[in-house]
């Protein structure tokens, strides 16, 4: 993926997560994208309410996904993650989904969140020491 550390989530897909020909649903992708995205800040020593208790939330801006292969019933996927870019307010994730034992890239999508304030849902900055833990994942240019 890049030279810098790479964030890696497991999930295994159930039934839930597939059609009716056992093929993963497209929007699941994103929820397990979410997942590991989650991981990420949890590894870092963040949790997602401790933040939104302080007032922080990370919303989704944007994304841009390319769908490539089928992930199927009881498929183990690997979820990578790195920080492709950071401002004061946003972060940009470039996460990939692979297929554990072949490592066949089954989707990938560049997703922009943004900090806003819980109450207020307007941008705030990224409190400091979250984006010094942060540059860890970043890609180094």
């Amino acid at each position: 993926m890049t030279d810098s550390v790479v964030h890696q989530c497991l999930f295994r897909v159930y039934i839930e997560d597939t059609d009716l020909g056992g093929i993963v649903y497209y929007v699941n992708y994103l929820k397990f994208m979410e997942r590991a995205r989650t991981e990420l800040l949890r590894s870092l020593g963040f949790q997602q309410h401790e933040l939104q208790q302080q007032g922080l939330l990370f919303v989704v801006h944007s994304l841009n996904a390319r769908y490539r292969h089928p992930a199927r019933l009881d498929d183990e996927l690997i979820i990578q993650t790195v920080i492709k870019g950071q401002s004061a307010v946003s972060l940009v994730f470039d996460q990939q989904v692979l297929r554990a034992g072949d490592n066949t890239l089954l989707c990938s999508a560049e997703v922009r969140v943004a900090a806003v304030a819980a109450e207020r849902l307007k941008p705030i900055a990224i409190p400091a020491l979250l984006s010094q833990q942060l540059a860890r994942y970043r890609v180094q240019s």
